[in-house]
C-alpha cells in the first residue's frame, strides 16, 4: 500500500504523521504545485491532501483507491466524478470546533479589552509619568447582557455559542440551511440577526446558498459599534463591499478567512483605511496542536476503517 502526502506542511511540523506508516509507504510533500500532482498520486493507492485539487484527470490516470481529506470542506476533490469511479472520499469533521471558538473569542477581546492600546500606553513608559493609578481613556465593555448572532449552528457554531453563553451573552442564531431547529437558542431570520446582534459569527459552510451572503446592503443595517466574525469560509462575505462598509461606518471585523487564500496583494481587504477596525489572520482558526493532532488520528481511522 502506498500512501502520498501532497501538502504536509498544511500541517505543521510540530504533529507527528508516522501514525501513516503502519499502512504500507509513505511519501510526504511540504507542498505540490497544480503541474505536480499528476505525477506525485499517479502510483498511489490512498491520497492525502488538505487543499490541494484532486480532478477527473488525476482519478482517471492514477490508481488511487481512497482520497482523505485533513480537513472538513471537501470543495477541492471532484466529488462526482470520485463517486462515479468508486473512489470513496473521506474528510474529517469536528475536531477543530474548540480551536476555532477560541480564536474567535480572542478576536472578540480583542477589539473589546483594548488590550493592545494599554499594552502600548505601558510599553511607551506613559504609566510611570501618571499622576493617576489608573488610565482607562479607552473605554471597554463586557460581554455580559451583549447579543450575539451566529450564523451556521452546526458543530463549531454550537460550541462557539456555548461560550458565548457562559459570558452571559444572549445568543441568537440564522440556519443558512434552513433546516436547523436548534431549542437552546432562539432562530432568528439574517435580517434581524444583523440588526440586533452586538456580536456577529460566522461559522457556516460556503456553498450557492452562502457565497456573498453578507453584502453592502445588509451589512448596512449593521450597527455602529458591532463585531462581525468570519471563521467559516472566505466568500461567504463580499470582500470589496465588507472593505468599503469598514470604511464608511463603525464597524469591527475579526477576519481569518478570505476568497483566495493565501490571499492576493489586490485582496481590497488589505487597502481599508481604518485599519484599527480591522483583524486579519492568515487561516489559524482551525489550528491549535490539539485540533491538528486529533485531525491526524481521525485520518488514520478513516484509513483504518476502509482497509478493513
Amino acid at each position: 500500500m502506498k500512501l502520498v502526502i501532497l501538502d504536509r506542511r498544511s500541517l505543521g511540523n510540530d504533529v507527528d504523521v508516522s501514525v501513516f506508516n503502519k499502512f504500507g509507504e509513505v511519501i510526504s510533500y511540504d507542498l505540490t504545485k497544480e503541474n505536480e500532482t499528476l505525477e506525485r498520486v499517479k502510483d498511489a493507492d490512498i491520497v492525502i491532501t488538505n487543499k490541494v485539487l484532486i480532478t477527473k484527470e488525476h482519478m482517471d490516470n492514477s490508481k488511487m483507491k481512497l482520497i482523505c481529506i485533513t480537513a472538513t470542506g471537501t470543495n477541492n476533490v471532484d466529488l462526482v466524478y470520485a463517486k462515479e469511479k468508486n473512489i470513496p472520499v473521506k474528510n474529517v469533521a469536528g475536531y477543530s470546533s474548540s480551536s476555532v471558538a477560541q480564536v474567535a473569542f480572542s478576536m472578540i477581546f480583542h477589539f473589546v479589552t483594548k488590550l493592545n492600546y494599554y499594552k502600548n500606553y505601558v510599553d511607551k513608559g506613559n504609566w510611570q509619568k501618571s499622576e493617576l493609578f489608573t488610565h482607562i481613556d479607552a473605554p471597554f465593555f463586557e460581554l455580559d447582557g451583549k447579543r450575539v448572532g451566529v450564523i451556521g449552528l452546526g458543530d463549531i457554531g454550537r460550541n462557539f455559542a456555548k461560550k458565548a453563553s457562559a459570558f452571559g451573552c444572549e445568543v441568537v442564531y440564522y440556519s443558512t440551511s434552513g433546516k436547523n431547529s436548534n431549542s437552546e437558542y432562539k432562530r432568528v431570520e439574517l435580517d434581524e440577526l444583523l440588526k440586533t446582534s452586538d456580536i456577529i459569527s460566522i461559522h457556516c459552510p460556503l456553498n450557492e446558498d452562502t457565497k456573498d451572503l453578507l453584502n453592502y446592503e445588509n451589512m448596512k443595517t449593521i450597527k455602529d459599534g458591532a463585531i462581525l466574525l468570519n471563521l467559516g469560509r472566505g466568500g461567504i462575505i463580499n470582500e470589496a463591499d465588507l472593505a468599503k462598509i469598514i470604511d464608511e461606518k463603525e464597524i469591527y471585523c475579526g477576519i481569518d478567512v478570505v476568497s483566495v487564500e493565501p490571499i492576493k496583494e489586490s485582496n481590497p481587504l488589505l487597502k481599508v483605511k481604518n485599519k484599527e477596525q480591522l483583524l486579519l489572520t492568515p487561516h489559524i482558526g482551525w489550528a491549535s496542536i490539539e485540533a491538528r493532532t486529533k485531525l491526524i488520528s481521525l485520518v488514520a481511522k478513516n484509513i483504518e476503517d476502509f482497509i478493513s
